[in-house]
């Protein structure tokens, strides 16, 4: 399948993705950024008249077979799940067999543009090697790809284009938004003058929605007595509401949310710092897959400005590069 724009946010978290369905509206899709060794041997494939298939690609990279997908599994011995945590995540065949795993679980085959996204703090550090690695010809071992172009852009601006979709009259050239992008390792943040980056009050930094889970699970550890490795399912309960089950028990994670929140405090300081006062800000737009767990403290941190919180923050910025994706396409093809 050809599509003109397909639109990726491989996250520290899950790996969102967006494109143009043949009927015009858009499809989106989902899954963790968890990216373990294939197993060498599929035992589950004995069982399959009793067991449920589960939904994984096995992906090449560098001759290294990868799992990924919405199934794959949680939780692993001593927790080596697959999940990269750096700054230079994008470089890594992590990075690159998540990407594989959208444009095959979305069926795309050629793209006229392929848009990712990058944290606002490493834009000018990976933005070319992105750009170099998946144009052209692309071979993840289920079939090949074809990429003309690929455009990166800053992560939070998706939001702040999928925000502004909904609210036009309010994103002219004298109109200040402050986007927040709550995601899984960094918080980044976009103050923009319609859709004009302020480069000197936007910024991000290491400390996002896992340093909460990290924390949680080190508090946890020292009331049961055991170590806890089971970040995933810890922020599975969060998102979910749900208790978190420990060695027969159900954990209320609520009272260990509480106690982690000096870690929030923390980041949206230096947040403040960077941007300053928002007398002049219409809303402050927040998004990203943690951006529950913040919500309170930037409330506190901006307490007269208007707190937009996106509808399916998670999709928010794939969803946003679509939209930047396609407006670009008619200039790109003159």
């Amino acid at each position: 399948m050809k599509t003109s724009v397909f639109a990726v946010d491989v996250g520290y978290g899950n790996t969102k993705y967006a494109w143009r369905a043949s009927s015009g509206t858009v499809a989106t899709g989902m899954f963790p950024s968890l990216a373990p060794l294939a197993a060498s041997q599929s035992l589950s494939s004995y069982g399959e008249n009793v067991l449920i298939k589960r939904k994984v690609a096995a992906i090449v990279i560098d001759g290294i077979e990868y799992e990924v997908g919405p199934d794959v599994a949680l939780t692993a011995a001593y927790g080596k799940t697959g999940r990269a945590l750096s700054n230079d995540f994008v470089l890594s065949d992590n990075y690159a067999a998540l990407l594989a795993g959208a444009l095959h679980f979305s069926g795309v085959t050629h793209v006229e543009c392929l848009v990712l996204g990058l944290p606002v703090h490493n834009m000018q550090k990976y933005s070319a090697a992105l750009k170099e690695r998946f144009a052209g010809e692309l071979d993840f071992g289920l079939g090949r790809i074809t990429v003309d172009k690929v455009a990166v852009i800053p992560q939070p601006l998706g939001s702040l284009v999928l925000a502004s979709s909904n609210r036009q009259n309010e994103f002219g050239r004298d109109s200040a938004h402050l986007v927040i992008d709550v995601g899984y390792f960094t918080t980044d943040w976009v103050y923009a003058n319609g859709f004009t980056m302020d480069d000197k009050r936007s910024g991000g930094m290491p400390g996002g929605a896992s340093q909460i889970y990290q924390r949680i699970a080190s508090l946890i550890a020292r009331d049961q007595g055991e170590a806890v490795e089971d970040l995933e399912r810890i922020d599975k309960a969060l998102r979910e509401r749900t208790p978190f089950f420990f060695y027969g028990s159900n954990v209320d994670l609520a009272p260990y949310l509480e106690k982690s929140q000096p870690l929030i405090a923390g980041v949206v300081k230096e947040m403040q710092n960077n941007v300053g006062q928002l007398t002049n800000v219409r809303s402050v737009i927040l998004s990203g897959g943690g951006a529950a767990l913040y919500a309170c403290a930037i409330r506190r941190a901006f307490p007269r400005v208007l707190i937009e919180v996106i509808d399916a923050p998670c999709l928010a910025n794939a969803r946003g590069f679509l939209v930047v994706g396609e407006a670009s396409l008619p200039r790109e093809r003159k």
